[in-house]
């Protein structure tokens, strides 16, 4: 039996077609989110199909926006948004990455209202290619990335409701770590993620970005974008306390992990276009393993009721 089976047994999903959807998910996270996936297999084996659930329903909707036929992209993810919500009023579905999900909803009692924000995040990115100002990513980053932080408290466990504000924090850090190492791919898709009006801070146009030169002042820009970042995950790190402790290992590393991908980008002088940054393997299990033989020691067995979650 592979280790993915005896997690979907652990989990207590026993039925042939739930399983079968659950696997699919797993295999979307292993291949699109190797980072994030390193980090879920911290998580106790009960737990893990649960985050391949999330992690397959989001690319799936990116698979949609970014990648396949240009033209009716914004119908397959309407038809497709919408028949996710109708099967979740529903409780029942066709679609195997939706079955899936409807069972982590259930399971977890996530709320709905997550899963909508994140579809009208994904179909801004089929319309609007710009933002004028910081607030205005803001807006996109809440459906786009800070629910998917909420959508995983639950699974998690919190042992205080703060936890749910540190981890849309989280969420937000990673999607800025993203759109500053994806600057030229994201550009290539037609979009720019960083404000306008912080390349208007820097003497610099789209236009400017578009020429996929790294200058001085895109440097600077790229600067900047990674002090910020930085201010967000620090402000997100006392999250990781307030989850239960089999948990912690988990988002410690995928906090660490990502967080140093601006590290690589900085060590290329924060030239983006050069290359894609990445943190190689050796460091990701270097930081991996040591949290793993933590993850193991904090399943051994707990007093009674604790890490029990505070959904008040």
């Amino acid at each position: 039996m592979s280790a993915a089976e005896r997690a979907l047994d652990a989990a207590g999903i026993d039925d042939p077609e739930l399983r079968r959807s659950y696997l699919l998910c797993r295999g979307m996270h292993a291949e699109y989110g190797k980072t994030y996936y390193l980090a879920t297999l911290l998580l106790p084996p009960a737990k893990r199909p649960f985050v391949h659930a999330l992690y397959g329903f989001a690319r799936y909707a990116d698979e949609i926006v970014d990648n396949g036929e240009e033209s009716g992209r914004a119908e397959r993810l309407t038809a497709w948004s919408a028949r996710v919500l109708d099967d979740l009023a529903a409780g029942s579905t066709i679609d195997p990455v939706c079955r899936a999900l409807q069972h982590t909803v259930r399971t977890w009692d996530i709320p709905h209202e997550h899963l909508i924000a994140f579809l009208e995040s994904m179909a801004m990115d089929l319309t609007v290619t710009e933002y004028p100002a910081y607030a205005d990513l803001e807006r996109y980053m809440y459906g786009s990335a800070a629910v998917i932080g909420l959508q995983m408290v639950p699974i998690l466990e919190p042992i205080s409701a703060e936890a749910y504000t540190h981890a849309h924090q989280l969420g937000v850090a990673f999607q800025l770590t993203n759109f500053i190492r994806d600057v030229a791919e994201d550009l290539a898709r037609g979009r720019v993620y960083l404000p306008l009006e912080d390349l208007a801070a820097f003497g610099l146009t789209r236009a400017d970005l578009g020429a996929g030169v790294a200058t001085p002042a895109v440097r600077e820009l790229i600067r900047f974008e990674i002090d910020r970042t930085r201010g967000i995950y620090e402000s997100s790190r006392h999250g990781v306390d307030l989850l239960h402790p089999t948990s912690r290992p988990c988002i410690e590393t995928a906090f660490i992990l990502y967080g140093e991908i601006l590290d690589e980008i900085e060590r290329q002088d924060c030239d983006v276009f050069a290359r894609r940054a990445r943190v190689g393997n050796s460091r990701r299990l270097a930081v991996a393993v040591p949290r793993y033989l933590r993850a193991r020691k904090a399943r051994l067995p707990q007093p009674v009721g604790a890490g029990r979650a505070d959904r008040s």
